[in-house]
């Protein structure tokens, strides 16, 4: 499991705790990797904190922000046959992650939560956010990825070998990564299934809505151009198989 992190000191502690307790209870072998990506509260400290009495947790820390290059550094760095994001605040409970995991998802390359499928819940988001991500959302389906109803979710699953494939190429260190990423994904044919879920609204976004917004919007006619560059090629074997470590 990668939980990203910038200036997390907050949320952290309570998240972590709740993340190694439900790992804990499982019965597959698991990892917990924190990336700090340019913090400048006392994220690495929490982790540090939480590291010290657990073997599971290992942290990283990128000298700058951006939660796209922690993922990617979090993705590549870990072990695990399944590699699950998970965004610190925990807006979706962690107990919903055994829904993205076999035997729920037997055949998945990816699962990406979803907060707009059919079937999920959101609970507590002010409506100007809720239109602004739909707004976006509607921008990426024109442009990028019509298949999917949210890419934004801060909550998805890879097989070992996609994510090596994947975060080996993808360039992007904000928050377009994960359009970068379902772009690529869908161009190599990986299977990717979307996962309803209840999702709640937690104060604190790192989100500038209209800066970010710009910029995502940017995002998206670079990937294009990116992929018709050959910018993409891929530089790793993607063919692992399925196993038995989150």
């Amino acid at each position: 499991m990668i939980v990203p992190a910038h200036n997390e000191e907050r949320r952290l502690p309570s998240s972590l705790a709740r993340i190694r307790s439900f790992l804990a209870a499982q019965a597959y072998e698991s990892e917990l990797i924190v990336v700090d990506s340019g913090s400048t509260d006392g994220t690495a400290a929490v982790a540090r904190r939480h590291a010290a009495d657990s073997h599971g947790l290992r942290l990283f820390q990128e000298a700058l922000p951006g939660k796209g290059r922690a993922v990617r550094r979090g993705m590549l760095e870990a072990r695990g046959d399944y590699r699950f994001i998970c965004d610190a605040d925990l807006s979706m409970p962690i107990e919903e992650l055994p829904r993205f995991l076999p035997p729920a998802q037997p055949s998945a390359d990816i699962a990406i939560g979803s907060r707009e499928a059919s079937g999920a819940r959101r609970y507590g988001e002010p409506a100007y956010r809720h239109w602004i991500g739909r707004v976006f959302n509607a921008t990426v389906r024109l442009l990028a990825i019509p298949d999917f109803q949210d890419t934004q979710c801060g909550f998805k699953c890879l097989r070992a070998g996609p994510a090596e494939d994947l975060f080996s190429v993808q360039r992007m260190d904000g928050w377009s990564f994960d359009v970068e990423m379902l772009y690529i994904a869908l161009r190599r044919g990986y299977r990717i299934v979307e996962i309803p879920i209840p999702w709640y609204f937690e104060p604190g976004s790192r989100v500038r809505i209209v800066q970010d917004s710009f910029h995502m919007l940017i995002d998206l006619f670079r990937i294009r151009r990116n992929w018709a560059r050959g910018l993409y090629a891929r530089t790793r074997d993607s063919s692992s198989e399925p196993g038995s470590r989150a």
